[in-house]
This record gives structure tokens, sequence and C-alpha cells, in this order.
């Protein structure tokens, strides 16, 4: 199913909207504004995809990749890279 929406570009909804990447499963990659953002549209899903939450999205998907990453770095034994 897609949605289409005014100014908005066609979004293609799946189950799991958001699927780890090869590079992803190692927790040494950076963040990044895609990741972020399929995490925030994940998030406003799971809310019920009402509208005018769309930062505290955003801080709560970029906190939670940031968890993740620290996480899975210490898991493998990664040292913290700034």
């Amino acid at each position: 199913m897609t949605l289409k929406g005014k100014g908005y570009q066609n979004l293609e909804l799946h189950e799991n909207p958001v699927q780890p990447r090869a590079e992803d499963r190692s927790g040494n990659h950076a963040l990044n504004a895609d990741d972020i953002r399929r995490r925030a549209y994940e998030i406003y899903l799971e809310r019920g995809g009402l509208p005018g939450r769309e930062i505290e999205d955003w801080v709560q998907a970029e906190s939670e990749l940031k968890s993740a990453a620290l996480f899975m770095r210490g898991a493998t034994g990664e040292k913290h890279r700034p």
C-alpha cells in the first residue's frame, strides 16, 4: 500500500519499515539522517500516525539509535568514538 499526499513523497508501508542493513549489524557506523528518518517514521506509525509530534519523534529516534549503537559497541568490545 502506498500513501500519496500533497507535498509528500510516495511512502511504501511495510510490516517493519526499518530494515537493518548489513553494515548496521556491526555497530560501528555513524548515525545518518536516513536511519533517523526511518525510525522516526516508525515511531509515528506506532502512535497511530497522528501529526504534530514530528520533532519529538525525531529526537526519540535519534536517542534510540545512539543508545543502540553504544550498546553494540560495548557488546563487541569496540571503544567509544566521538
